[in-house]
């Protein structure tokens, strides 16, 4: 459900407050080496032909809607299209796509022969120095391109002050939405990227089966993430600390900063991911330690078959937002809700994911777009009974012509959560 910064934000908060309790077991020592697999050994980057298909599709996608050009900043776009993996900061590093020919990247000087070293299609890269104004380098390499007498269409996470200073180095210019076009080619995935995708998943499955068994009475959501994320590391997987909710916390869907510790009986929610080469899972189990009374046996079957259900409306030509309103219909008959009131499920019923956790689309009330083959979602329409517990199950998918695929399966039942 979460993704990794806001995983680290607040599993951090609950950490913390787990740490404000009684001492606790330390957790586990890192797996010893070769006891996991690395089950991403063998897993395939996305390739440079992939990617240069991937900007002829935006290209094609710009000319159809009259863009002359897409400004797309350092970011998973950026990624995607370029293979440039950097960070945001207040100098600017982005690339501008024509709709036709090669794209250029804008990059301070001094961090060019880095920018280079990912950089995995052909690309002029025009650098400014400390003293410049970057877009004012865009806009001349707009003008000379005879791009300036088009709209440029602005991916659609590009901070304002980059669309702010385009405008003003380039009075006039028309300036659009990018989304349409980024997310025309994101949003569809590749076989590649669906491998990929498949093989995070069982690495974030291996490592919670391999966690559980070793979770032990007074140990701390710290203690279980540490575990999570030592195994995910073992395996072949780049991960945060994963969202571990214990007891009451699990009611409370990102969680709570009171203190935390796996007690008998109670419920422990444990809710994280990984990625492979850019490529992301999301995956959700919540269990009892010791015996699961008949309220978290009653409501973990009842979120099970909100799972089923999903993925029963998730159909080639359905709207996503029906998705979401067959479960809740579900647990409307059930007395829970209506709508997203609690107890019930207070939140959507899976967004969409792919080199980033969460991506458009939602499979929300309201989302009229239609399922389409290659389209990656997660399924996880929790239960959450304020004061009390929560129940989530999340497994992602991917819609093929056939319809849904799961990445991960749903377990069977409480007592056999991992399958």
């Amino acid at each position: 459900m979460a993704e990794f910064n806001r995983r680290r934000f607040l599993g951090g908060s609950a950490l913390f407050g787990g740490a404000l309790a009684a001492r606790a077991p330390v957790a586990a020592a890192a797996p010893p080496r070769g006891e996991l697999p690395n089950l991403a050994a063998s897993a395939t980057p996305i390739s440079v032909g992939e990617r240069l298909a991937r900007i002829a599709n935006a290209q094609r996608l710009m000319r159809d809607a009259g863009v002359g050009a897409l400004l797309v900043e350092a970011g998973s776009s950026l990624v995607y299209f370029t293979g440039i993996e950097w960070w945001r900061s207040e100098r600017m590093t982005a690339a501008l796509i024509p709709a036709e020919g090669d794209a250029i990247v804008i990059t301070p000087f001094f961090e060019a022969p880095s920018i280079r070293e990912s950089l995995a299609i052909p690309a002029e890269i025009r650098t400014w120095n400390e003293d410049e104004n970057p877009l004012v380098l865009a806009a001349g390499w707009l003008k000379e391109r005879k791009l300036d007498r088009y709209p440029v269409a602005i991916e659609e996470t590009v901070r304002n002050f980059i669309v702010d200073g385009l405008q003003h180095a380039l009075p006039g210019v028309g300036i659009v939405s990018g989304a349409s076009v980024v997310r025309g080619c994101r949003m569809h995935k590749s076989a590649a990227e669906i491998a990929l995708m498949q093989t995070a998943s069982d690495i974030t499955i291996a490592a919670f089966r391999y966690t559980a068994p070793r979770i032990e009475k007074g140990m701390t959501p710290q203690d279980i993430g540490r575990m999570v994320q030592e195994a995910t590391a073992a395996l072949g997987g780049e991960s945060d600390l994963p969202l571990v909710l214990l007891g009451e916390a699990s009611a409370y869907p990102h969680g709570s900063g009171k203190p935390q510790q796996v007690r008998d009986g109670e419920v422990v929610l444990i809710d994280g991911g990984c990625t492979v080469h850019g490529y992301t899972s999301d995956i959700s189990r919540t269990f009892a330690f010791g015996e699961p009374n008949k309220a978290q046996r009653d409501v973990w079957a009842q979120v099970h078959r909100g799972q089923e259900i999903a993925l029963e409306a998730a159909r080639i030509g359905a709207a996503a937002g029906s998705v979401d309103d067959k479960v809740r219909a579900w647990y409307a008959s059930l007395g829970y809700g209506p709508g997203y009131k609690l107890p019930g499920l207070s939140h959507r019923t899976g967004h969409g994911i792919g080199m980033d956790g969460h991506e458009p689309v939602n499979l929300v009330h309201g989302e009229t777009t239609l399922l389409e083959a290659g389209m990656c979602f997660s399924n996880e329409p929790g239960i959450y009974i304020p004061g009390s517990f929560g129940i989530r199950l999340e497994d992602c998918f991917h819609m093929t012509a056939d319809g849904p695929r799961w990445f991960s399966t749903p377990p069977p039942s409480i007592d056999n959560p991992f399958g």
